[in-house]
């Protein structure tokens, strides 16, 4: 999960909010953020390299998150942005909109809102079909 070769994933978690911590707040972080504990509060991601954030088991998030690469295995209350993959784990449960480019789905999950894949490659595999004029069909 962390050091899959050819990805521009963070190879380390920098930061932890653990288990017995809340967090009332806005939450910008570089690198790597695992969550143990309780946020209230929009995370996002900064900086030059992507970002990588682990909700793990027993964590809750009430916010909106803006990170490249999500790992959700916990509670989310609000709108996900995943700009690369979004990883939701058996014991996640998001509640909002999730926007993602890769969505990696376990058994269990729970997910309960919009699903929206932000692709731009896929209008490129796109082919528009001409409608059919009248001249075609005599």
């Amino acid at each position: 999960m962390f050091g899959n070769k050819g990805s521009a994933k963070p190879q380390s978690i920098d930061s932890l909010i653990g288990a017995g911590t809340t967090i009332e707040g806005n939450i910008s972080f570089s690198g790597g953020l695992r969550i143990d504990g309780r946020v209230h509060g929009n995370i996002v991601s900064s900086g030059d390299q992507p970002g990588m954030l682990v909700i793990s088991e027993h964590a809750e998030v009430a916010g909106e998150i803006r990170v490249n690469h999500v790992v959700v295995n916990g509670r989310v209350n609000g709108p996900v942005h995943a700009t690369e993959t979004l990883d939701l784990q058996a014991k996640a449960h998001v509640t909002g909109d999730v926007h993602y480019r890769r969505l990696e789905i376990q058994g269990g999950a729970v997910l309960q809102g919009m699903m929206v894949c932000d692709n731009e490659m896929q209008s490129d595999k796109v082919v528009q079909l001409k409608p059919q004029t009248a001249d075609a069909s005599s």
